[in-house]
């Protein structure tokens, strides 16, 4: 029977599709490691005490990176070049979700509506990950070889979610609020888009590796498309709402290593 723990543990047990997730995985979080690393030295004044989290959001994202590479090498496997079109992160900037990077690599500091648009692109793409790590924590808690970082990663992004509704509620209090909702909202929208695109190329890739037969791809492809679907009509939803988490200040401590992973 087709599941989605089945489905990841075809991945998980050919050395070739696990080398791809991870290298997409690795890819991502460092790539969002370096986004919240110069968005931390680009804070202006008015944030200034917001720029230790968002350090600390970078340094985990930096960690994740380490994590899934560290994961490939334990099974002798190097990291594998990220096809284009399976790149999230570099395809939302692409349709102009969050802080273009021309504007990361200057030196001018970013503005207080700069880091609305930050937030509220990490409220989106934040619940998307939780619930991704959420997904595979769920059916792989207790795996002997990627257990532990399944349970590290997916306790980091749900810390990076609640730190994300926290302060764009804080932010909203401000006076913020109606840019807050118009930038969720195109945020929501524009993710899920590319969030489709990237499944159905992921599951393309993964499909050739692993020697699919073309009905069992149509079905994931019509699984993906119909996911879509929903998120279009009412499941967006859930990415634009705020609320305070029951985790507060969830990111004012020291990111925790990677060194057990090394």
């Amino acid at each position: 029977m087709l599941s989605a723990k089945s489905l990841f543990q075809e991945i998980l047990d050919d050395d070739r599709s696990f080398a791809l997730f991870c290298s997409i995985a690795a890819s991502g979080e460092s790539q969002g490691g370096w986004e919240n690393g110069r968005i931390a030295a680009l804070v202006p004044e008015s944030e200034r005490a917001l720029a230790p989290k968002i350090t600390r959001h970078g340094a985990d994202e930096d960690k994740h990176g380490r994590i899934f590479t560290a994961l490939m090498r334990k099974r002798g496997l190097e990291p594998v070049p990220v096809p284009p079109e399976t790149d999230y992160t570099m395809l939302l900037e692409r349709h102009g979700i969050g802080l273009a990077h021309d504007k990361l690599k200057g030196d001018r500091p970013l503005t207080e509506q700069d880091i609305v648009t930050y937030l509220a692109h990490s409220r989106v793409t934040e619940q998307r990950a939780s619930e991704q790590m959420e997904l595979l924590r769920r059916y792989f808690s207790d795996h002997p070889d990627i257990g532990r970082a399944v349970r590290m990663i997916s306790g980091d992004e749900d810390n990076h979610l609640a730190y994300c509704h926290e302060e764009l509620l804080r932010l909203a209090y401000a006076g913020h609020g109606r840019a807050i909702q118009r930038i969720l909202r195109e945020c929501a929208l524009a993710e899920i888009r590319v969030y489709r695109d990237v499944s159905l190329a992921v599951m393309d890739h993964m499909g050739r590796i692993l020697r699919w037969p073309r009905a069992k791809s149509a079905v994931l492809a019509a699984g993906i498309h119909a996911v879509y679907v929903y998120e279009r009509i009412a499941g967006w939803r859930r990415m634009v709402s705020l609320r305070m988490p029951q985790r507060r200040d969830a990111l004012g401590g020291p990111a925790t290593t990677a060194a057990e992973f090394a």
